[in-house]
């Protein structure tokens, strides 16, 4: 099998583990902890860093350091992974959801405008959504498969409603907006992810990264039982979300490489779009102007039966061929909370077939790939 995506350990994994076990340092004690949060930091483009257990954890524990509350309402788009509304939902809150732009796949700032405007009024000094009298508590744009969104114009909006910005680029450290660094758009707080699947991973766990020194103080008070002093006390309730040096330890020899993977996968992206450009009935996967992706996922769009047929035959041929993220309107525990017209998610989720790009494949196996899905797509 040709995998969809793997991770690449060709570093200094296993020298930083062999160093965990013969200093006992296996828990969330470390010194690959702090070094893993420094290499994040500087890559995000951000002054401090947070690591927690997961991508997921990042998210949750972010949104309640920036005040999201039980019944509130978090904008988020309904094209994403499932875990961007499960953090909002583990915060008490609940999704509203609104579509992406066609041009990006990332949550469309124009529509929401227009929905904060329609949708939305200020009672006794709060924003409140009129359809449920809930409170709009935060924004939540996914940079998807490692494109920016348009930050610029979301963060704008924000800021004229007073809304936090929580950024969920998951799957985008290394990707840039108009020569800016992912941690430079705007967002309060911006959560990467480290899962086994990622362009750099961890084996696992998150980060969140950040400017503001005191919101960040609070966020690593919160991911740690919100203890206080060396007795156990503790002063809010807390969660225990840190990473482990172990994972630390693999995540620092993977960030080492990132430039070098970022690269890889760029050179994968441009490779499928060069051999599939002139075929009838494909459409690329979208380039944001201005932006360089981090180029997460490589693949191409056809019409929902094509797509079907493609990835089965591939997979019958061991290329681990995939479809994408089913929107959140369509997963049932979401499937009744508020939401703008979602036209694009709608088309575009059945059509999307993903390709493998594990920065460790070669050129042959490239090669493989392109042959046996020209060839379905000249049936």
């Amino acid at each position: 099998m040709i995998p969809l995506a793997v991770p690449q350990l060709s570093g200094n994994e296993a020298k930083y583990l062999q160093e965990c076990v013969d200093s006992t340092f296996v828990s969330t004690v470390g010194p690959f902890v702090g070094r893993f949060e420094q290499m994040v930091a500087t890559a995000a483009g951000s002054k401090h860093c947070v690591a927690a257990s997961a991508g997921t954890t990042g998210l949750h524990a972010a949104l309640i350091a920036l005040g999201v509350d039980r019944d509130d309402l978090v904008i988020i788009p309904s094209f994403t992974f499932i875990a961007t509304a499960n953090a909002v939902s583990h915060a008490g809150a609940t999704p509203w959801l609104m579509d992406v732009a066609r041009e990006s796949w990332t949550l469309d700032a124009n529509q929401l405008t227009n929905e904060l405007e329609r949708n939305t009024k200020v009672k006794r000094g709060t924003l409140v959504h009129r359809g449920t009298g809930k409170r709009v508590a935060a924004i939540i744009p996914v940079h998807t498969f490692g494109t920016p969104a348009d930050m610029d114009a979301i963060v704008a909006v924000a800021k004229r409603y007073s809304l936090p910005v929580l950024a969920d680029a998951a799957a985008a450290l290394g990707a840039t907006s108009h020569s800016r660094k992912i941690g430079e758009l705007g967002a309060d707080l911006t959560m990467f992810s480290f899962n086994g699947n990622k362009t750099v991973t961890a084996g696992g766990g998150g980060a969140v990264t950040g400017d503001d020194e005191d919101l960040m103080k609070k966020l690593r008070h919160l991911t740690t039982t919100a203890r206080v002093g060396a007795n156990y006390d503790h002063d809010v309730v807390g969660f225990n979300y840190r990473m482990t040096n172990l994972q630390a330890a693999v995540g620092c020899a993977q960030m080492e490489q990132l430039d070098a993977f970022v690269a890889k996968k760029r050179m994968i992206r441009d490779t499928y779009d060069s051999a599939f450009a002139e075929l009838p009935g494909v459409e690329l996967f979208p380039r944001a102007a201005g932006t360089e992706s981090a180029c997460w996922f490589s693949g191409f769009v056809v019409d929902a039966g094509t797509a079907t047929r493609v990835r089965s035959a591939l997979q019958e041929q061991s290329i681990d061929a995939r479809p994408t993220w089913k929107p959140m309107h369509l997963q049932l525990p979401y499937m009744d909370v508020p939401r703008a017209s979602l036209d694009v998610s709608d088309d575009i989720w059945q059509r999307i077939v993903t390709l493998p790009c594990s920065t460790g494949i070669t050129n042959a196996e490239l090669n493989t790939v392109i042959e046996a899905v020209r060839a379905q797509l000249r049936q």
